[in-house]
């Protein structure tokens, strides 16, 4: 099992979410914890992370030897959370 580590944006995020949306993003996230790349996570392009979409969101995460980090949390049916990661990685 990977150590869970959150980014303080990721963070924000989730604790401004209504209590379901909340609740299924974080099982996502324990989940992720115990098998990082399900049949349902993709790499991105052009970065070393990983995405896997919950209802209406997208986690953006990857490894970092026993730690899963979690980069980034947003809306998936726009590309602000790309435009975020676009912005903290340069």
């Amino acid at each position: 099992m990977y150590k869970l580590v959150l980014s303080k944006k990721a963070k924000e995020f989730l604790e401004k979410l209504p209590p379901k949306q909340f609740r299924q993003l974080v099982k996502k996230i324990f989940s992720l914890c115990e098998d990082p790349y399900p049949p349902d996570s993709k790499g991105l392009k052009g970065y070393p992370y990983h995405r896997v979409d919950v209802g209406e969101y997208r986690i953006i995460y990857y490894l970092a030897g026993d730690e899963l980090k979690l980069v980034l949390v947003g809306k998936r049916n726009d590309d602000e959370i790309y435009k975020r990661l676009a912005r903290q990685t340069s």
